[in-house]
């Protein structure tokens, strides 16, 4: 008989796997490899991320291993900036190749209609081979092939054809400036796999956020028409019933903790892929709270998205962080959500001389 789960028994499993349930001691390279990658789109964000899973995470254990090239910033899940591991790169890029030609297509086609891919690829790895460059410098030099092109399309277009990778300083906390790019080859020295792996894909989204559907890795992911390779993995698969009758999918092995499991307060970093990672986000929040986290980042409160915060430097030094509540604290989730949030503070805005946290109403 197929097990039904609840949506807080879905709840406490991916924010167990996401490692949301009580800091790790694990290194930051095994915490990325688990979540399966960390969104990138701004410097900071990975750095929250890794702060809120590993304790006593600092701002050099991520630094590092970008400068070692032990994890890799690149455009990869739904055509987005991802942090992963090296070795997690290699099979991930061609994978998920159709996601980035597709995005290409959306973002780029018109304004480089004319242009042959191919030819436009092959002229990208000329430019980039034996080197790093910066974004404007490739549309620069790719514009003298194609006069009269834009040349943030035509380099936009050779970022999503081509595997390139963003060596440092992108991706430091606090950086800010024109986006290196090299070719993956030529930064890990190696290239990627020569075929895809879809169920590696699937295996890894269920590792890091199942259970799940079929929908929930294609939304976490960005590629379609996953059902024929869920069915082909179904019989290594566990199968469960979700509150609304959908087949959700899970490793025979990993973790499943019960409802009463308790979870922290914990500030989500900016589009983190724990609250993006699904198509149906009801295990994490109610439908009318998704649509505020493309813009401000989530606080979990007994694991479910109870507000959104910000942080800000004020003229006088101080840093203030504004917690917008969707729905009023208890004063223990209260005094729990000011320690958190003033751990917060002195990871992120150590140089302030004054800490401020400021409770409000997000309505």
């Amino acid at each position: 008989m197929t097990r039904h789960l609840t949506r807080r028994r879905l709840n406490r499993a991916t924010l167990a796997r996401q490692l949301l349930t009580g800091r790790t001691e694990l290194s930051a390279e095994a915490v990325i490899e688990q979540m399966a990658g960390v969104r990138a789109q701004d410097p900071e964000p990975p750095y929250i991320g890794l702060w809120n899973r590993i304790d006593g995470f600092r701002k050099d254990d991520l630094a590092t291993l970008l400068d070692v090239r032990a994890v890799v910033r690149a455009t990869l899940y739904r055509g987005t900036q991802h942090l992963v591991t090296a070795e997690d790169y290699l099979w991930l890029r061609p994978t998920l190749e159709p996601v980035l030609r597709a995005r290409r297509e959306g973002a780029f086609g018109r304004l480089t209609a004319g242009v042959d891919p191919g030819e436009l690829a092959r002229a990208a790895r000329s430019e980039l081979s034996g080197r790093t460059t910066t974004r404007p410098e490739l549309g620069r030099a790719l514009a003298g092939r194609w006069p009269g092109r834009d040349p943030g399309a035509l380099a936009g277009s050779a970022q999503l054809l081509l595997p390139v990778l963003h060596p440092p300083p992108a991706g430091l906390w606090g950086r800010r400036g024109p986006v290196p790019f090299a070719l993956a080859e030529d930064w890990l020295g190696r290239r990627p796999a020569a075929e895809a792996d879809p169920a590696r894909l699937v295996l890894r989204h269920l590792a890091a956020f199942g259970p799940a559907t079929v929908g929930d890795v294609q939304a976490w992911s960005g590629t379609a028409r996953l059902r024929e390779v869920v069915d082909a993995l179904r019989p290594a698969l566990r199968e469960f019933k979700g509150e609304d009758g959908e087949e959700l999918f899970d490793l025979p092995d990993a973790p499943l903790p019960g409802e009463d499991l308790p979870v922290p307060v914990r500030f989500l970093a900016l589009l983190d892929d724990v609250v993006l990672g699904h198509a149906d986000r009801a295990r994490l929040m109610t439908a009318e709270r998704r649509r505020h986290l493309v813009v401000e980042p989530a606080v979990l409160v007994d694991g479910f998205v109870r507000g959104l915060w910000s942080l800000t430097h004020v003229a006088d030094g101080r840093a203030v962080l504004t917690v917008r509540l969707f729905s009023p604290l208890t004063p223990r989730e209260r005094d729990e959500a000011a320690e958190e949030g003033a751990a917060l503070l002195r990871f992120a805005a150590p140089e302030a001389n004054r800490h401020d946290i400021r409770f409000t109403s997000a309505e």
